[in-house]
């Protein structure tokens, strides 16, 4: 039930990051919104979630995982309803801000429930479990978000808000409390006064957060998530534009290409926790530099393909190759980094994901804008990104155990 809480959570997370490319079609043509300002009000939800990324990861290391999740998912909800009942172009940016905010605590927060609850062994399948979520909110985001949408996008974020809510108690009733470092900072002062210096020492964190934030391997993760979800959210964000432009679809038509594309991609992200626990074990590196390279090659096919069934299929296929470069990425961290600091540098190399996030809508409705409406630049960015993406992971040090 632990799992599925996290799941919970995680599912109405990436069914709200979705949502938003869909909502996007009816908020721009009421408000007369063009592909830059459009691109606008989805970024400010990835800097308010870049933004606190790093005091998410610091504050479940220091008061524990469950806090952290309920408090964030609270501020989510409530931005949630906020957004609905908003009117222009820099007010639905502000409510997208600090539903972002809050967003950023969830991700390092559940990391560190995983650490808390779970042995080093296991940690890697829970986690793309819980990460498989993803594919969970895509199919929510587009077949009842985009049910919802069509018919009113207001309504559609009431009921989003109202799924925050029911997360929040799967969360409060079924995730253990964990005092976390504040307590074992207490144990390891009280041993000490004790006479038990040995035992505090053992018992306290062994490393700081410099440590984390100047460690070759975090920045190197931090740069890779960077660039895959340049990829991963730049054409996220646009899909459903540019399937109802480029093949004369409905929203609801498009939304059910895009749902049945996140049916593989929650098996994909499955699949791939037992590929890196297994067949990939010591072998991330190859894993995510091939992935990411395999992706910058589908993209660039996509983009050119005129054929509704074979993009569909490149769509496919790129998002199951993706998701093994996301979850090879985002669970790295459990194999090098010690359980005490695990939020931390979850929380930092996420940041490099986030502001992937926040950069990729806006430049590409900016480079969409400049293409005259064209997507094909946009896409050939992406693939670019991808490419950056295979060199930085080469410089993962696969050597270090248990170092932050």
């Amino acid at each position: 039930m632990l799992i599925v809480a996290l799941m919970a959570g995680y599912s109405v997370v990436y069914m709200d990051k979705s949502m938003i490319s869909t909502a996007i079609i009816p908020i721009s043509s009421r408000f007369h919104l063009d592909a830059g300002q459009t691109g606008l009000i989805m970024s400010a939800f990835f800097l308010g979630y870049s933004l606190m990324q790093i005091p998410g990861g610091w504050l479940a290391d220091r008061f524990g995982a469950k806090r952290v999740l309920m408090v964030s998912v609270l501020v989510i909800a409530a931005f949630a309803f906020l957004f609905g009942a908003m009117s222009g172009l820099v007010l639905f940016m502000v409510m997208r801000f600090f539903a972002g905010m809050g967003h950023g605590g969830y991700p390092p927060s559940c990391t560190k429930a995983v650490a808390e609850n779970f042995p080093r062994e296991r940690r890697t399948f829970v986690q793309s479990l819980i990460l498989s979520t993803s594919g969970i909110g895509g199919i929510l985001a587009y077949t009842l978000g985009a049910q919802l949408v069509t018919a009113n996008w207001r309504i559609a974020y009431d009921v989003l808000g109202a799924l925050y809510l029911l997360a929040f108690m799967l969360i409060a009733i079924f995730v253990p409390s964990h005092k976390g470092e504040a307590a074992r900072a207490a144990k390891a002062k009280s041993e000490a006064r004790a006479g038990d210096e040995a035992a505090a020492r053992a018992d306290a964190p062994k490393v700081g957060f410099k440590d984390v934030i100047t460690n070759r391997n975090v920045l190197v993760l931090f740069l890779a998530m960077l660039l895959l979800n340049l990829v991963l959210y730049g054409n996220m964000s646009w899909l459903p534009s540019y399937i109802t432009k480029t093949f004369s679809l409905t929203i609801n038509q498009a939304s059910l290409l895009l749902a049945i594309n996140a049916v593989f991609s929650t098996a994909a992200t499955i699949f791939s926790g037992s590929l890196l626990s297994k067949l990939f074990l010591g072998r991330e590196k190859a894993a995510v530099a091939g992935s990411c390279l395999i992706v910058a090659a589908l993209i660039v096919a996509f983009v050119m393909s005129r054929n509704l069934v074979l993009s569909l299929v490149l769509l496919i296929i790129i998002s199951i190759v993706c998701t093994l470069a996301f979850t090879g990425i985002f669970t790295w961290p459990h194999k090098i980094m010690d359980a005490e600091i695990i939020g931390s540098s979850i929380g930092v190399v996420n940041t490099g994901g986030t502001l992937g996030g926040f950069i990729a809508p806006m430049l590409i409705g900016q480079l969409i804008k400049a293409s005259g409406g064209s997507f094909t630049n946009a896409f050939l960015f992406l693939a670019g990104a991808g490419v950056a993406c295979a060199l930085v992971v080469l410089l993962v040090k696969t050597d270090a155990r248990k170092k932050a």
